[in-house]
């Protein structure tokens, strides 16, 4: 099961299958929800910006309640129309938006060795990349960065984050910064604006903010603390 934004673009693809398939598709303009709840609540769905290899893969029991779903909307359009039939149409479109949301978070746990990979994956870069001097050149490392070198979506990642560890993409990503700025506040004489810099920060003010958010304490103050 796939979701498509709008602008997202289809290619057209050819299905070499031995037996017959079928398949629901639903289509639904933007004006379909105009004025109600769901035009803004959808945005929250991070499953729309998934790439096709992120698809949800459902089991027979959540396929057939996902089938009943399209069936009842398929009725409500087949019927006679009348005042109510578009809160009916949108009350199933609801529906199917939260059961997605429960599948994906269920397929996020099932494929814990998959996502156990992906997790000491995203450990390794982020420790090669903190390592190195491309926080001097391209600054700290960024989400679609991650994404990007463990091919998969940004959304994909920050959702499948929050499932298995509770914290997004960015948490982690802010994680193993502070991690690597109390390295180098407790091993060396570098000063804070100098730290700030080497992990990749435009100005020491952010670091600083960033540090004090996560801690509590200023980088000064952590440093005289350990000391």
């Amino acid at each position: 099961m796939t979701f498509v934004a709008p602008t997202q673009v289809i290619s057209p693809c050819v299905y070499d299958v031995a037996d017959d398939w079928s398949m629901y598709t639903l289509l639904i303009h933007p004006d379909f929800l105009w004025n109600y709840p769901i035009a803004k609540t959808i945005k929250q769905y991070g499953f729309f910006s998934y790439n096709t290899n992120e698809a949800l893969h459902l089991s027979d029991k959540e396929r057939n309640t996902i089938i009943a779903i399209f069936e009842n909307i398929q009725d409500e359009l087949n019927s006679r129309i009348d005042d109510v039939t578009q809160n009916v149409i949108i009350a199933q479109i609801e529906l199917l938006l939260s059961y997605a949301d429960r599948f994906y978070k269920r397929q996020f746990i099932t494929r814990k060795v998959i996502n156990n990979d992906v997790l000491q994956k995203m450990d390794d870069i982020l420790d090669d990349y903190l390592n190195s001097d491309k926080t001097l050149i391209d600054g700290i490392p960024t989400v679609h960065f991650l994404a990007e070198r463990l091919n998969v979506s940004p959304s994909y990642l920050s959702d499948m984050l929050r499932s298995v560890t509770g914290q997004s993409a960015l948490g982690i990503i802010h994680q193993k910064i502070i991690e690597k700025a109390k390295e180098k506040l407790s091993g060396t004489n570098l000063s804070v604006s100098e730290v700030a810099y080497e992990l990749g920060f435009g100005h020491p003010s952010s670091f600083t903010k960033l540090f004090k958010a996560k801690t509590n304490l200023s980088p000064l103050e952590f440093r005289k603390s350990f000391n």
